[in-house]
């Protein structure tokens, strides 16, 4: 069957290839999980995989299949399966579990092991194939009325861990009744996450650089938040004009903005930084300024990668929750499709040339 990979090292060596069709006798105790591919999202990740910024590929393999955020149909279950069946629609958790205790215990996506294993990312396969088998553990069911949002599935799993970390972290504070938050990077993490933050009450400011209108303040605005265009007001003077935030979500891939929003942050409040950063930039903050505010503020930053199985079934929950609050927005995140496997250099173009690109996916298959 048809892949697209990687060879991991080698920059730009995206290609498509033809591997095995996986089979449920991988999974011999029964738990087992054939999917057919429908659909497939790519991303930032991918595109700096195949720049070999990081990425690598399974043992015994000189190659990676590509593909984090997956959509697809269940063909066949192992007869120990309860959690799908045939015929229904499916996504995949993309971390999978090391030896350490959190691994152990279901929370892969925290393991303390410098060695992680994430589908289409690092010494595992994904998902950018005709099919996949995976164990039911790592299946989760997507509702018939949700599939017309497919890839959304993996991003908003990391939307809804993002701001789930936050509030587990401020159990410290005892009370904690945020007000304010400000989410920074307008892709489709930034999006999903100011949906998070406005279905749990919050007054949301979503910042980017480019001054609307265009789709993605129109989405913002869709979601009854406010778009701000750093362009026009940098964070320091939105900061001045409404005042600092209690929550910041920081999805902007900028190192640089992921350190100013620092100093955007008020009292008692928490910065998420959700933005891996594959390059070598060096950025200057005044760090004297920024120490002693923190440390007298009681703020608070955490670092939030990947999702487990419940921050999957959080975020679906979200969607659809977002779709009766917000009817025919989400959708509009789903920009560009491309037709088949056979045109992953076009998807890659997307990726690389095109800056209005905001959510790219394979269409791999019908049902």
């Amino acid at each position: 069957m048809k892949a697209i990979a990687v060879r991991p090292g080698q920059p730009h060596s995206v290609h498509q290839r033809e591997i095995a069709k996986p089979s449920l006798d991988k999974y011999p105790d029964g738990n087992g999980v054939l999917v057919k591919v429908l659909k497939v999202g790519v991303d930032a990740t991918d595109r700096e995989i195949n720049d070999a910024l990081y990425g690598n590929s399974p043992p015994g393999d000189d190659y990676l299949v590509l593909g984090h955020e997956c959509f697809g149909i269940v063909e066949e279950v192992g007869p120990k399966v309860t959690r799908v069946k045939k015929g229904d629609y499916v996504t995949a958790t993309v971390r999978r579990p090391g030896g350490s205790i959190y691994d152990k215990i279901g929370t892969y996506d925290m393991t303390s092991e410098e060695t992680y294993y994430e589908r289409g990312i690092n010494l595992l396969h994904g998902f950018l194939t005709e099919y996949f088998v995976e164990s039911d553990d790592y299946i989760v069911k997507v509702p018939q009325g949700l599939k017309h949002l497919h890839v959304l599935m993996e991003p908003m799993s990391c939307a809804a861990k993002a701001v789930h970390q936050a509030y587990e972290a401020q159990r410290r504070m005892k009370v904690w009744s945020p007000k304010r938050a400000f989410v920074l990077g307008s892709g489709q993490i930034g999006l999903l996450s100011t949906l998070v933050l406005k279905l749990r009450g919050l007054e949301v400011y979503t910042l980017a650089r480019a001054p609307g209108p265009h789709l993605k303040s129109e989405i913002v605005a869709g979601m009854e938040a406010t778009y701000v265009s750093t362009s026009e007001t940098p964070l320091m003077d939105l900061v001045k004009k409404v005042g600092k935030a209690d929550l910041i979500i920081d999805a902007t891939g900028s190192s640089k903005i992921a350190f100013e929003a620092m100093q955007a942050l008020g009292h008692n409040g928490v910065l998420v930084w959700t933005s891996i950063t594959g390059g070598k930039n060096e950025t200057s903050v005044p760090s004297d300024k920024v120490n002693i505010e923190w440390v007298l503020g009681n703020k608070l930053l955490v670092g939030s990668v990947n999702a487990n199985r419940e921050h999957f079934e959080a975020g679906i929950k979200d969607l659809a929750l977002g779709e009766m609050m917000y009817p025919n927005v989400l959708k509009r995140i789903l920009t560009n499709p491309v037709a088949g496997l056979d045109n992953y250099k076009e998807m890659m173009r997307l990726l690389v040339e095109d800056n209005s690109a905001l959510k790219v996916y394979v269409d791999v298959a019908s049902e």
